[in-house]
């Protein structure tokens, strides 16, 4: 076995509305996933000189907690359950800030069980290991294929939609600041949202301005004042639209143009940017 590598991508939430608490204490969302290019990198390797079944190494980007409960070898662990898996050396570069709303945990897992499936043959289905993934966390599923889509249920609920943002340039910041996912969840009062979500997308992105909301905006805004200034500040640049990234702290802009002068405004943040 030679190294195999892959890039697992980030994405962005377009519209994220809380619908319903449901009996379980889990909430019922509608959302848009969409998947941009930053990406991080992913390989495996065979280990050698250890008797261990696993090695992890990780650089980029400070991964927080126990490596044995990285999602990444949550799914080793699950589906050497079932197969003969050799012993991997595990590398992940975080390219992907953590706990930014970017979905970067989960997109790693769900590149490790494509890279797994595709190097020793599984035989798993695109819709199995959507399934597998989804019981590791809500967005998981939908890395597996990592097309545009219509997400409801607690974000497990799949549904493929046409949306092209190509030609725009997508403006990342994310503060120093973690949101918890209390806090984030915190004076949500689940309601229908005001614009069908579905029909507001298919209007020009200069309208999204006043139709394409993140309920959590209101509480974390309110919280974090400082992430907010950074959605109005990318308005001042020029922005089309801005919206913060599930529940934060990252906030994105889509632009007609490059940003040049983003890295120096923002400059005690994460930036990324890229055309689409």
């Amino acid at each position: 076995m030679e190294t195999k590598e892959t890039f697992p991508i980030a994405k962005i939430n377009i519209g994220l509305y809380v619908t319903r608490r449901r009996e379980d204490g889990y909430h019922d969302l509608e959302t848009i996933f969409y998947p941009i290019p930053l990406h991080d990198n992913l390989s495996i390797s065979p280990l050698k000189m250890s008797d261990a079944p696993y090695q992890l190494q990780t650089a980029g980007h400070k991964i927080e907690g126990n490596p044995d409960d990285n999602l990444i070898i949550k799914v080793y662990k699950q589906l050497a359950e079932e197969f003969d898996l050799p012993a991997l050396d595990i590398y992940l570069y975080k390219r992907i800030p953590m706990g930014a709303g970017l979905g970067g945990g989960s997109s790693d897992a769900a590149a490790m069980i494509k890279l797994l499936n595709e190097t020793f043959d599984l035989g798993l289905s695109t819709a199995d290991m959507e399934r597998r993934v989804a019981r590791l966390g809500a967005d998981c599923a939908f890395f597996v294929q990592g097309k545009p889509a219509f997400a409801t249920g607690i974000g497990d609920v799949l549904t493929p939609i046409e949306l092209s943002l190509s030609g725009m340039h997508l403006v990342l910041v994310k503060p120093d600041i973690f949101v918890s996912t209390k806090e984030a969840y915190g004076g949500i009062v689940p309601a229908t949202p005001e614009h069908d979500l579905l029909e507001a997308i298919k209007t020009p992105i200069t309208e999204w301005r006043h139709t394409v909301s993140n309920d959590f905006e209101k509480n974390v805004f309110c919280l974090h004042p400082e992430i907010a200034a950074i959605k109005q500040t990318l308005y001042d640049m020029g922005a089309v639209y801005a919206s913060m990234s599930g529940s934060g702290s990252t906030v994105f802009g889509l632009f007609p143009h490059a940003v040049e002068e983003a890295e120096r405004v923002f400059d005690d943040c994460f930036v990324w940017q890229s055309k689409l």
